[in-house]
């Protein structure tokens, strides 16, 4: 499967308008994405995506695929195995399922961002919070709708990577989702080494402090 014909002016983006902030010098594409949204773009070889965390501690769910070929995906175990440690920052390079590199962060001024957190989901807040969350929207159904505009389907939803998020792992091998040590303004980079479809959950999830219990927009730009 290719959207590489897909020119990045032509994928859905957010119909909100960027804040009074002044558009970044060679910006091709600067939006905001809404609190709870999705979000997708194509980034070309040698771009730069810039996320934002406006508002601070803001959890950004993100799954990056191959855009001449979607079977090529982010790979959270090849990433992982690759660096030798499961948290990404500047230098950490993104690697697909064929251990090719997709994009590399270049700039992080958050300084840490979860690869093992997964997305949350209609079953997994009724596990972990209650039935009462059933309705809730999720991150895997943002997943679901931005990805069915580019041919994705459930089977391709794979180990996604939290930006902003802060999942400590204690000395037990337990899983933390605790308080963000992101702060408004704080922002990550990454440069895409080959066309790359970038699709985003702005997380929706309000039962945990991935969000402060109150999600915020984010900017995406591209450079």
């Amino acid at each position: 499967m290719t959207v590489s014909d897909v020119p990045v002016s032509d994928v859905p983006v957010s119909d909100v308008p960027v804040s009074d902030a002044p558009v970044p010098d060679a910006a091709v594409l600067d939006v905001i994405v809404p609190a709870r949204a999705p979000w997708s773009a194509i980034i070309r070889a040698g771009q730069e995506l810039t996320i934002t965390d406006l508002g601070g501690n803001q959890a950004v769910d993100c799954l990056l695929y191959d855009a001449n070929d979607t079977a090529v995906r982010y790979s959270a175990p090849d990433t992982i195995h690759a660096q030798g440690g499961i948290f990404l920052t500047t230098g950490s390079v993104l690697l697909s399922n064929e251990h090719t590199p997709l994009m590399t962060v270049v700039g992080d001024t958050c300084g840490r961002h979860d690869t093992v957190g997964g997305a949350c989901s209609k079953e997994s807040n009724t596990l972990r919070y209650g039935h009462h969350t059933y309705s809730q929207h999720a991150c895997v159904e943002n997943f679901l709708i931005e990805g069915s505009r580019h041919g994705l389907g459930k089977r391709d939803l794979v180990s996604n990577i939290n930006w902003f998020m802060n999942v400590p792992v204690e000395a037990d091998g337990t899983l933390g989702i605790v308080d963000g040590i992101s702060a408004p303004g704080l922002a990550v980079t990454l440069r895409a080494e080959t066309d790359v479809l970038v699709l985003v959950s702005n997380c929706p999830q309000i039962n945990n402090p991935c969000n402060g219990f109150d999600p915020t927009p984010v900017r995406m730009t591209v450079r």
